[in-house]
């Protein structure tokens, strides 16, 4: 792209913006990973063509806001449900929360467009600089790691590289692949040269032929685990004229068939509140005839509200019970809630006032004849770092969640895929149940083994796969990379190169 230094700004940031449009097509549905390499690689060339650091800033900034613009499409989907109070607020939540996130990237570009540097080491800062942004990205202001750069490879083998450097390694494996060559491809370069900065994506490569290699077999723990999936819409769900319809479903599919060894259901299955439920309790443990039955629930203690799942045994008890610890802003909560609501303005999932109030932290639930399970609701499997906290080593990772706020386009699939990489990062088998769906039994290698497609109700009984050793990942979480991106780009930034004497023809 010789041609871009020539372009006025506004019209190199239009194609940024495209282009980083193109990058989301490898993130799920379409799982395009080609489109998003393709794109990367004319990130250098856009960078390489920015006359000042403002300049460079602003193109990041326009690459990542047409990613994030067209990978949270679906984030407007909430306000869609009630859209006489909500609908307003679609485009602007859309419009702030992708350029929000770009200002990462814009960020990343700004740190690398240092003076007096050449184009090859400036392309090496912009890796590790952007590489640090989307670490950034998971956890400043609660963290938002959707859309990962590493989410692009969850229907290929290089996903199993996340078991040994998750996904912000993976991310930076992705780049450290792709910038180098687009650097010498913006440079004009062919040859040797260009052969030279194709190394690492060959290395790339390499890893995950030998990743794959090394796959294991997964063995079965001959345990059956029904997914149950009552597709109750998000416009019907808290309708009290729709309660029993979706209990009777709930309960029709705990009890059909043969027993099975455990039986869950999705985030806040339970229409009334577990602390009075217990009749409700009772019917769903006779219908799981001594199965122990996982549910989603809200729960109330003194003032407070809280987003859980219990553990529902013989006789209806509901022990023990797990509170969301990581809410989503503007979601489950809205700081300075009460205030705010005299404006209209109020947690969707709560439905009045600040909302839930977080659990104590990640935790775990011990279900009777299964294990010791990592519950995670809905938006809490996004963040690996707290799959990582949790103490010991569990025997697999539960998530329930309400997809239905998504819609059926991209979010339940993104949000799948960020599940399956859970699985794979910790070597654990993954039990997901989504009441609109997608449900889904997900084994360590994170590949699907039996599931129920978006809007069907029903269940499916599946064999819960044993779980992996530990991972290399699990032990060692996201510090150690941290650590040596950040040496690694001062080290870069300090050394500085003398400018280039002018031509005196």
């Amino acid at each position: 792209m010789t041609f871009l230094p020539g372009w006025r700004l506004w019209q190199r940031m239009l194609l940024a913006a495209a282009l980083g449009v193109i990058a989301a097509l490898g993130l799920a549905p379409t799982s395009i990973w080609v489109a998003t390499v393709s794109a990367l690689l004319a990130v250098p060339a856009l960078f390489q063509s920015a006359r000042s650091r403002t300049e460079a800033t602003l193109t990041g900034w326009a690459f990542a806001t047409g990613y994030f613009g067209y990978a949270l499409l679906w984030i407007v989907e909430p306000f869609l449900i009630d859209i006489a109070r909500h609908g307003w607020m679609a485009p602007f939540a859309l419009i702030f929360m992708a350029g929000g996130l770009a200002l990462f990237w814009a960020a990343g570009f700004a740190l690398a467009a240092m003076p007096w540097r050449t184009a090859e080491r400036r392309t090496w800062l912009l890796i590790l600089s952007l590489g640090i942004a989307e670490f950034a990205r998971g956890y400043v202001l609660t963290g938002f790691p959707w859309a990962g750069l590493a989410q692009v490879w969850v229907e290929t083998d290089a996903a199993l590289l996340l078991a040994w450097i998750g996904p912000n390694g993976l991310a930076l494996l992705t780049l450290l692949a792709v910038l180098p060559p687009g650097s010498a491809l913006a440079r004009g370069m062919g040859g040797t040269a260009l052969l030279l900065r194709c190394i690492p994506a060959v290395a790339f490569g390499v890893a995950i032929l030998a990743v794959d290699a090394m796959r294991p077999e997964i063995e079965s723990t001959g345990k059956q685990v029904r997914l149950v999936q009552p597709n109750a819409p998000q416009h019907q769900k808290w309708d009290p004229d729709w309660y029993p319809v979706f209990m009777a479903r709930q309960l029709r599919f705990t009890g059909e068939g043969p027993r099975p060894d455990l039986v869950v259901w999705p985030e806040s299955a339970l229409p009334y509140w577990l602390d009075g439920a217990g009749p409700v309790l009772e019917e769903i443990a006779t219908a799981a005839r001594g199965a122990p039955v996982v549910i989603g629930a809200n729960r109330s203690e003194g003032p407070r509200i809280y987003n859980s799942l219990a553990v529902v045994t013989e006789g209806g008890i509901a022990d023990p019970v797990y509170d969301k610890h990581h809410l989503v802003p503007f979601g489950e909560y809205v700081p300075f809630g009460d205030v705010l609501e005299s404006f209209g303005i109020s947690g969707f999932a709560a439905r009045s006032g600040q909302g839930f109030s977080p659990g104590p932290g990640p935790d775990v639930l011990r279900i009777p004849g299964i294990g010791v399970a990592v519950p995670l609701i809905c938006y809490e499997a996004v963040f690996p770092q707290e799959v990582n906290a949790v103490p010991g080593r569990p025997d697999l990772l539960l998530q329930a969640t309400n997809d239905a706020w998504f819609g059926t386009w991209s979010g339940p699939y993104q949000h799948l895929a960020q599940a399956r990489m859970r699985a794979v990062e910790q070597g654990l088998p993954m039990v997901r149940v989504a009441n609109t769906g997608v449900s889904a039994m997900i084994d360590p290698l994170g590949r699907i083994t039996a599931g129920l497609p978006l809007n069907q109700a029903g269940y499916v009984d599946a064999e819960l796969p044993l779980p992996l050793q530990p991972t290399v990942y699990s032990q060692t979480g996201d510090l150690p990379l941290l650590l040596a991106m950040l040496i690694l780009f001062l080290g870069a930034a300090r050394i500085q190169a003398r400018p280039e004497p002018a031509n005196s023809d």
